[in-house]
């Protein structure tokens, strides 16, 4: 995916469970995000402006992940 806010984008289509890692490093979780908005997000032509108005403030609940949590991720990926 190309982004300039996100660096990768996971999804659980069983648990509906949206996660972003923006390109700052931080990692969110949002939860219960309907199966279209996730292809949405990835179809966007921008990802960051799809995100911001379907997402970000849609009041989905959300959890940040924390620093070492998103660090076990990144080092699970190498």
């Amino acid at each position: 995916m190309e982004s300039d806010a996100m660096a990768s984008v996971g999804y659980d289509a069983d648990r509906r469970v949206l996660e972003i890692e923006f390109t700052s490093g931080e990692v969110y979780r949002y939860f219960d995000v309907p199966p279209h908005l996730h292809a949405g997000l990835m179809a966007a032509g921008s990802h960051g402006q799809f995100f911001a108005e379907h997402i970000r403030y849609a009041g989905f609940d959300y959890e940040h992940v924390n620093e070492d949590e998103a660090l076990r991720r990144r080092g699970s990926r190498t």
